[in-house]
């Protein structure tokens, strides 16, 4: 077995790199819309909104304890993004990321609707739909309210978006309050809990550009058509751009209020502390002689 795993090592930093972004946005969007699954062809039942939210809260966590070690658990493009702008990240390497990010959720969307696909053909009586009592487009990605316009979907993502990062700038900074080591996914699951709770009800907190293309793109080929991307007065825009721009923005907020204003050490004041406290010491003891005599060498030479 050992020398099977050896063969199939892979050199190249980035295709790892890359197929662990793969996997992590698998797991995510896995236990995620296998929740929205099993709630909506349960007709509740079998799980409530609260279970929505667990699932891509712990989805999440568990999906960065599964490719942090080897890319660093982006699993949002996002994300990615925002760190090429802090230029913490590699704009060589974000469509890379990108790519891998959706298509991992584009395949774990497939595995979902492989996993429920009786239940799924059962509760719409074999009829995939987008709108309507017995939907199921909204399985695999998000779709605005009834009541919601265009603009509060944008609004409404921007906000969601930049609290996610807020939140994940704090948790990994180690001048602030960071994450204790080993926590860090599971308290990122938390923030993404805690905005689904505090913002889910308007378009379902995609919060992600990921998690809602990659599935949107299969529940077009799958069955349920080009209404995915008409339904909500074309609202599939929405998740992709405005989501980008609320990282931006959540990172700015969080580097302009809470990271520039970190207190370095100020190297010439602690200089200066050091000499005078040595200058004190060397200037006792420079003042004894033999005889038993005092006299103030150092201070009369510096004056």
């Amino acid at each position: 077995m050992d020398r099977l795993l050896k063969r199939c090592h892979i050199k190249s930093q980035l295709v790892r790199e890359c197929l662990a972004e793969f996997l992590g946005v698998y797991v995510l969007i896995l236990f995620g819309c296998g929740s929205v699954a099993q709630v909506t062809t349960s007709e509740n039942t079998k799980g409530e909104y609260l279970s929505i939210n667990l699932g891509f809260a712990l989805g999440t966590t568990f999906g960065i304890y599964v490719s942090k070690g080897v890319s660093g658990a982006h699993l949002n493009p996002a994300v990615s993004l925002s760190l090429c702008f802090l230029g913490r990240f590699s704009w060589a390497r974000l469509p890379f990321y990108v790519l891998a990010q959706i298509f991992g959720a584009f395949l774990a969307a497939a595995t979902v609707a492989l996993l429920y696909y009786d239940a799924i053909f059962h509760y719409s009586g074999g009829h995939l739909t987008v709108s309507g009592t017995t939907a199921t487009a909204g399985i695999f990605s998000t779709y605005p309210a009834e009541y919601l316009s265009l603009w509060g979907g944008v609004v409404d993502q921007v906000i969601g978006t930049a609290a996610l990062l807020v939140c994940v700038l704090a948790l990994g900074d180690g001048r602030n309050t960071p994450a204790p080591p080993g926590l860090e996914p599971v308290l990122v699951g938390a923030v993404v809990m805690v905005i689904g709770i505090s913002m889910g009800s308007n378009s379902g907190y995609a919060i992600n550009p990921a998690r809602d293309l990659g599935p949107r793109i299969f529940s077009c080929i799958a069955g349920w058509g080009f209404e995915v991307f008409r339904a909500g007065g074309g609202w599939w825009w929405v998740p992709l751009v405005a989501t980008c721009v609320g990282g931006l923005v959540g990172s700015l907020i969080y580097e302009l209020m809470i990271g520039v204003h970190h207190h370095e050490p100020d190297i010439s004041k602690a200089m200066d502390k050091w000499q005078e406290s040595d200058m004190k010491v060397v200037q006792q003891d420079s003042e004894k002689v033999s005889g038993g005599g005092y006299v103030s060498r150092a201070v009369e030479g510096e004056a």
